[in-house]
């Protein structure tokens, strides 16, 4: 039997309609994430300067500076200023050491003026006492750290001031105060070297020395106040010790080399960059 025309199309028709609906009911393809890779993050290298640099030497990383107490009053009047020496910069025992024993060295002179202040006329004779008292660095760079405490003083109805000079000697690398024997070998006679070499200088001064020579004799209480300074020992002597009151202070710088026999290679002057 023959198929029309017609039949042929409306079968091809059918079919078609039958490959779409399967077509559009197949399942959708999944989705795949990719992995974008990614470089490595680079790493910064630090370097350690704390392997590569000395520490600074204490001495370096500290600074002087002044405390300043003031004070006044009446009945009987007076008035006070003490500056202070303070190393500031760092917490080291060493430093706080250096801190107390210097604060208790200017309190003790502070108590002395106010006790004297005690036994003073309320109703002023004169303008009043007073107090000052500072200090001067006298040693070049280095762990000595060598103060001469200036002090000047008036106690009301006296004839005149007073002036007086204390040192204070100490090893920052030792954390410690030092005394003068300790700046030369042991078992020298370095008091007669520099009484010797003192009283020599001071003859030659137009200050009546041979009045007060045993001011200079060696004997700890005369070289009580000594000092280091680049040009070397420095020794104070205070009013009355060689020479009258009218003449002042005197002061006598003995050179390095001068006690170069007698000093200690390995002793505090070494901490110093003489």
């Amino acid at each position: 039997m023959k198929t029309t025309p017609v039949l042929a199309a409306t079968a091809l028709l059918f079919w078609t309609q039958v490959a779409c609906n399967l077509a559009t009911q197949r399942p959708a393809a999944r989705s795949v994430p990719i992995e974008t890779p990614v470089a490595a993050a680079q790493q910064t290298e630090i370097p350690n300067l704390l392997s590569t640099q000395a520490p600074l030497p204490l001495y370096q990383a500290v600074t002087l500076s002044g405390n300043t107490l003031e004070e006044s009053g009446k009945a009987p009047d007076y008035t006070l200023k003490a500056v202070t020496p303070v190393l500031q910069g760092s917490r080291d025992l060493r430093v706080e050491n250096f801190n107390q024993l210097v604060a208790a060295r200017a309190e003790k002179s502070v108590d002395q003026f106010k006790q004297d202040l005690s036994m003073a006329s309320v109703t002023p004779i004169a303008a009043g006492s007073f107090f000052s008292l500072n200090y001067v660095l006298t040693s070049p760079p280095g762990n000595l750290l060598s103060l001469q405490l200036h002090i000047e003083g008036y106690s009301d109805g006296a004839a005149h001031p007073y002036h007086l000079t204390s040192s204070f000697n100490f090893d920052l690398e030792k954390g410690q105060e030092i005394s003068l024997d300790q700046l030369f070998l042991p078992g020298v006679d370095y008091l007669q070297a520099i009484s010797d070499y003192c009283s020599a200088e001071l003859s030659k001064r137009e200050i009546g020395f041979e009045m007060f020579s045993e001011g200079a004799n060696p004997t700890l209480e005369n070289y009580a106040v000594w000092n280091v300074s680049s040009e070397g020992l420095v020794i104070t002597f205070n009013e009355y010790q060689v020479a009258a009151y009218a003449v002042g202070p005197q002061e006598v710088v003995i050179p390095f080399a001068v006690l170069q026999e007698t000093l200690d290679p390995q002793g505090p002057l070494k901490t110093s960059e003489k």
